[in-house]
């Protein structure tokens, strides 16, 4: 079509995601097999890498902005813009999961943790109790310094006894078909459990280097 010779790219295939050192597809397809294609960066500069007419551009690309040109007819013709993201990803997905506590009373705030280490994008789902309510409060925080690490926190507000049970998150890789899934179980009563009955006066009198002793019964 020499009124479109690019095939039109979806929103989907503009933007790459490639883990560090692997090589990355720029999908700039044309609609003619004999088409003449250069590829330049975000400041006009041609980029050398190998051109498959049924895929693209294919090398090891710097992070960032990506067009492809052809000229059809005298007439110059740019794609749509391909955006480059590098990822830190290992093969691994290390993953810790960390509760502040795992016995609570009702009204107190559930914290847990969980935490992936050396991947930058990981799709991260939680299961537990009271996520058909939505009940908790999901944080990121991206940690790079003094090594990469994700730190998802769920935090559940007003906990009640039907927060009993486990917590779970899964971690899912960016660009394989690797999950891990970590768990731990919370227990939420009702009130205070433990009862204390002390075998001494509200107010004891002692004589001066007398020693005395202070009894409580703990249940």
């Amino acid at each position: 079509d020499p009124d479109m010779p690019f095939v039109p790219s979806i929103p989907e295939d503009q933007f790459i995601l490639v883990e560090e050192g692997d090589p990355a597809v720029i999908p700039c397809r044309t609609s003619d097999p004999e088409a003449q294609v250069t590829l330049v960066n975000s400041l006009d500069k041609s980029v050398h890498a190998l051109y498959d007419t049924k895929q693209g551009f294919i090398g090891n690309f710097l992070a960032g902005s990506y067009t492809c040109k052809t000229v059809v007819k005298g007439v110059e013709f740019k794609s749509d813009e391909f955006l480059i993201y590098i990822i830190r990803a290992t093969s691994q997905l290390p993953v810790e999961i960390e509760a502040l506590k795992t016995v609570y009373k009702t009204g107190e705030t559930i914290v847990v943790t969980c935490v992936v280490f050396d991947n930058e994008v990981v799709n991260l789902q939680w299961n537990y109790p009271g996520k058909v309510k939505e009940k908790g409060q999901i944080k990121l925080d991206d940690i790079k310094v003094p090594s990469q690490k994700l730190v998802y926190t769920l935090t559940i507000p007003e906990a009640s006894v039907k927060d009993t049970g486990d917590y779970e998150c899964t971690a899912r890789h960016a660009t394989k078909e690797v999950k891990e899934n970590k768990k731990v179980a919370i227990t939420v009563h009702d009130k205070g459990f433990v009862h204390l009955e002390p075998q001494f006066s509200p107010l004891e009198a002692v004589n001066l280097h007398e020693v005395k002793n202070f009894v409580v019964d703990v249940q």
